[in-house]
């Protein structure tokens, strides 16, 4: 009996799989012989009806009706996906020769493309980035860097101060670094730079603002020479300028270096033959440095006996003008639209 009931199942099978053009047919098909009450499902049934010497026969029997359907189900959903993907792929046909649609995407404005250009180079070569409040006191700002009251180098920084002479808007980061010389209390090398905005009373022109970015350096630890600040310099002026920048140091004054100098690079217009840009000198310069004076060291707690190191210092704005070509400071404040700052993009040396 249950011979007769498998050879009928299996017939129906040879017949059942043909002309599918439908996925919801093909899975009525399922349940009606795979589904719990299916016409395959319950043989499982008809075991109790079976003679025991047979039952593993029929066992067999049933697994195999079982796979036969499977195969069958498995070969048709196959076919019938391919043919959907298929007509899918006609019905949804791209033309690649269309012109493509423009999508505008943003750029990094020029101060922020010149500090992480600065920031990358720099922790390469092992400095720590670090910042500090723009509020900042006095004597971080000017008395510790041996610039007590009344000292004329004051003047020059014109300052805004916000609650009598003991607060004010930082000058210069350089309060950062004796921050971070304090907190080691002498104790270990420091190796930093210090990026961030500064403040100053100043007319605002083309080459002045009240409000700028400066980048300063500080490298602390012993039996440093100013070999050392040439070497960081020009590794600067080439990432910045071009492999072709050559550099030079002329002797200058700040209070926390001595000896100090200004930092040049020759004229990337002109390659050092004589230009509008650097006004005929085949130099431009480009910041400020010096070896760390002695006194700005003991009173940041370091025993200038056994420290020493270099301070150096960079107008972002400046750098930014020179590399990308801009007349006019007031650009970077005013102009944040694309069509303004996607141009820098395309101005690297």
């Amino acid at each position: 009996m249950y011979k007769d009931k498998i050879e009928e199942i299996n017939e129906e099978l040879k017949s059942v799989f043909t002309n599918i053009d439908k996925e919801q047919t093909l899975e009525n098909i399922k349940v009606e012989y795979m589904g719990k009450n299916g016409k395959i499902s319950t043989l499982n049934s008809m075991i109790r009806e079976v003679p025991n010497e047979e039952k593993k026969e029929f066992g067999m029997a049933v697994n195999n009706l079982r796979n036969t359907f499977n195969e069958l189900y498995s070969k048709i959903k196959e076919e019938l996906e391919n043919k959907e993907i298929n007509e899918k792929l006609n019905n949804e046909a791209i033309d690649v020769t269309l012109p493509a649609t423009y999508i505008p995407v943003g750029a990094a404005h020029p101060i922020e493309r010149i500090i992480e250009t600065l920031e990358n180079l720099l922790m390469s070569m092992g400095y720590d980035v670090v910042e500090g409040p723009e509020v900042e006191k006095d004597l971080y700002n000017f008395e510790l860097l041996n610039l007590p009251k009344g000292h004329p180098a004051r003047d020059a920084q014109d300052t805004f101060y916000i609650k009598g002479e003991e607060y004010l808007l930082r000058s210069q980061t350089s309060p950062v670094q004796v921050r971070e010389m304090l907190a080691n209390k002498g104790e270990r090398p420091i190796r930093i730079i210090c990026p961030g905005k500064t403040y100053r009373r100043d007319e605002d022109d083309a080459t002045h603002s009240h409000q700028f970015t400066q980048m300063e350096g500080l490298l602390v630890d012993k039996n440093i020479t100013l070999g050392d600040l040439k070497g960081t310099f020009e590794e600067v002026a080439k990432k910045l300028f071009g492999s072709g920048r050559e550099t030079r140091f002329r002797p200058s004054y700040y209070p926390f270096t001595e000896p100090s100098v200004e930092m040049d690079i020759s004229c990337f217009n002109c390659n050092g033959k004589g230009c509008n840009i650097c006004k005929g000198t085949g130099w431009i310069t480009v910041g400020g440095a010096g070896m760390v004076n002695p006194i700005v060291l003991k009173n940041c707690g370091y025993d200038p006996n056994n420290w020493n190191g270099f301070a150096f210092g960079f107008g972002i704005e400046r750098l930014a003008m020179l590399k990308y070509g801009i007349n006019d400071i007031r650009v970077f404040y005013v102009n944040h639209d694309l069509k303004t700052l996607k141009q820098f993009n395309r101005r690297e040396y």
